[in-house]
């Protein structure tokens, strides 16, 4: 492919100290591109490094469960993101995107384009979780540090995967990463991202699946807390899908809000769980719901599903890697 009068092909695949026949134009070592490159009008062959932008690891971080259903559903998750992230690496670079592009040495002020072949390279994608894991939040960090700098990454990104700006967000995660950070030292960059709830394409997907259920009345249910102001988060979620509140430990309860809307004459009423995943608790919202339909027979209750493992969930997380 003649560009500008050069050859530039970008490799993540070929180590430096194989046959330049492989792949002869470029070499990928560690945080450095080794290039040759050969101009068609002067038959001459020239070699010059390029230094690569932070190469990132990604750290996907949890509460916890006994139940194993939320951590298999986790893994799914980094596996789709690290697929995605994998692919739009691979994209062809275009001439419209020139700030994106390596500038080449020797390019009389102009920037050469580039071809991403990126078989090989897949992105470091990991999962922790904050409580119930064999190591603390911390030690898990440091480990997963160290698999990062072994793979030649200078940044790890932590992506806490929390609903709501609670305690765990505002306190306990990054009390834990002041923790892996003093031990780290200054060898890795380590970068905190917002946490879930607070991308706004997430209460979009919310009112999404709302809009497929007919329903003339709709409930919003998340565990609660009793911290004062605590709840204010999912309150403001409920109102912008116009739905009610519900709690699963404190009130109001869901049976409580079912009976207030069926006072008014409600008779189809949706039930969204305001959980990123299915576990134990959403199990026994199920039953609750069910018990509560056999009560209330008169009513059509449509439960839907927790968020749960999806292509525009995996979509909203990279958007907060990228922001």
């Amino acid at each position: 492919m003649k560009l500008l009068g050069s050859i530039f092909l970008v490799s993540r695949d070929v180590p430096f100290e194989e046959s330049p026949e492989h792949f002869d134009k470029v070499w990928f070592d560690t945080k450095l591109l080794k290039v040759k490159r050969y101009n068609f009008s002067q038959n001459k062959e020239t070699f010059f490094n390029i230094r690569l932008p932070l190469s990132s690891a990604y750290l996907l971080i949890s509460h916890g469960s006994r139940d194993p259903r939320p951590q298999q559903a986790l893994e799914a998750l980094a596996e789709l993101i690290r697929t995605k992230l994998g692919t739009q690496a691979a994209t062809w670079m275009q001439t419209e995107n020139a700030d994106r592009f390596f500038p080449l040495p020797g390019g009389e002020g102009t920037t050469t384009p580039a071809i991403v072949v990126n078989s090989a390279w897949y992105p470091l994608v990991g999962t922790a979780t904050l409580e119930l894991a064999d190591l603390p939040l911390h030690e898990q960090i440091r480990q997963f540090a160290s698999v990062a700098l072994a793979q030649g990454c200078t940044q790890l990104e932590l992506l806490p995967l929390f609903l709501l700006p609670g305690v765990h967000v505002m306190e306990d995660i990054p009390a834990e990463v002041a923790l892996a950070t003093a031990s780290l030292g200054q060898v890795l960059v380590v970068k905190g991202r917002s946490h879930l709830g607070a991308h706004p394409g997430l209460r979009k997907m919310l009112a999404n699946q709302l809009a497929k259920v007919d329903a003339d009345a709709k409930i919003l249910i998340s565990h609660g807390t009793r911290r004062v102001g605590g709840n204010a988060p999912i309150e403001a979620v409920a109102d912008d899908l116009g739905a009610m509140v519900a709690y699963w430990s404190v009130m109001p309860s869901l049976e409580s809000q079912i009976k207030a809307l069926a006072g008014v004459g409600h008779k189809k009423i949706a039930i969204l769980p305001y959980f990123l995943f299915s576990g134990g608790i959403t199990d026994a919202i199920a039953q609750l719901v069910a018990r509560l339909q056999e009560q209330f027979f008169e009513l059509d209750l449509s439960l839907c599903n927790p968020i749960g493992v999806s292509s525009e969930l995996a979509d909203l997380i990279i958007d907060l890697i990228e922001k």
